[in-house]
């Protein structure tokens, strides 16, 4: 088993100055009997891009870094099974590459093949609920390795069971099953300007074109995608705000639900360009907080407050935060931490 220095700077892309008490790469399923003897707070990170810490961790940080992927024909659909270490993206890529359509729309989501059901990652109309068929993790309390089937996984909006009860499973691989009989999802932004007859590949090529142009690369100015979640209100309330708004995007999020762009409002709020120490919202997409040098985990989250509460004045609409905060001992909330420091 290796272990790097304690500092958190490589594994969080916000390029933030942090430490942890433990830090271990892990790089081969032979280290999992060693893992199984931790008794304090573990914390599993992929590429530590949806992660924001807020203090030094008071525990275990543990890289997954297992790697390899398999393909399958299973017939009437393609079967990808992938080591939870897998870089997402090209995961993507090389099921295009395979003739294996279907994740085209989640291209250039930032993270690991073991982060995606955590969050249940989603983009232009697509999640990964429609694909996952299984997870396998390893549950360090027990030493017991699990198969989740996509009804246990329990997925909502960037949501699933491991952000709450299953904090203590090691995500170990994730298995998808691409249906061949497919069809492309054109209804979201920049998609909707395609032809009804575009091929998956430009399909990915318009979403990467697009994620390019908005968002600035974690290498170059640090951040962690979108901050925020897409609210989601009442019809009702979307009426009376597209009555103030007309412009303002609404989607349809089932169960009587209607999805607001988040984006859109904090835009519309005038905080694009706003600053916080070292933090601002990003000048060309509203969504993402950005470190522009030297920012603090203190400078971000007093900006996302801001934005938070200047949204809720002006719409009604309380905004949510996408990116996952890590406190000493583990995952916290916006307001936690806010108290914290008030």
């Amino acid at each position: 088993m290796s272990s790097s220095p304690l500092s958190l700077f490589p594994y969080n892309t916000f390029g933030l100055e942090q430490e942890a008490t433990e830090l271990v790469v892990l790089q081969d399923r032979a280290q999992l009997d060693a893992l199984r003897h931790w008794q304090g707070p573990q914390l599993v990170v992929g590429e530590g891009s949806n992660l924001l810490f807020t203090a030094p961790y008071a525990g275990r940080v543990l890289v997954n870094r297992l790697r390899g992927v398999t393909l399958s024909d299973d017939g009437d659909a393609w079967r990808i099974r992938a080591e939870a270490g897998e870089n997402w993206h090209r995961l993507v890529c090389l099921t295009l590459e395979r003739g294996m359509p279907g994740l085209e729309n989640l291209a250039l989501i930032p993270g690991t093949a073991g982060a995606a059901p955590i969050q249940n990652i989603g983009a232009y109309g697509v999640e990964l609920a429609r694909f996952c068929e299984s997870v396998e993790s390893l549950d360090w309390r027990s030493g017991e390795i699990r198969h989740w089937s996509a009804t246990d996984c329990r997925f909502g909006y960037r949501d699933s069971a491991f952000k709450h009860e299953a904090q203590h499973h090691l995500i170990l691989s994730l298995t998808l099953r691409l249906p061949k009989d497919w069809q492309p999802v054109l209804g979201y932004g920049p998609l909707a300007e395609l032809d009804a007859g575009a091929s998956a590949v430009q399909i990915f090529e318009q979403v990467c074109a697009t994620r390019r142009a908005k968002l600035p690369d974690p290498a170059v100015l640090g951040n962690a995608g979108s901050f925020f979640k897409n609210p989601q209100v009442v019809p009702a309330q979307a009426e009376a705000l597209r009555l103030a708004w007309p412009d303002l995007p609404c989607y349809p999020a089932g169960e009587g639900a209607v999805k607001l762009a988040a984006g859109w409002l904090i835009d519309r709020a005038g905080l694009k360009g706003t600053c916080v120490g070292g933090a601002a919202v990003h000048r060309q997409q509203a969504l993402v907080l950005v470190n522009q040098g030297g920012a603090t985990a203190e400078d971000i989250v007093r900006l996302a407050a801001l934005v938070r509460e200047r949204v809720a004045q002006l719409f009604g609409v309380s905004l949510e935060p996408e990116v996952r905060m890590i406190g000493r001992e583990g995952e916290t909330s916006l307001d936690e931490v806010l108290a914290c420091l008030n």
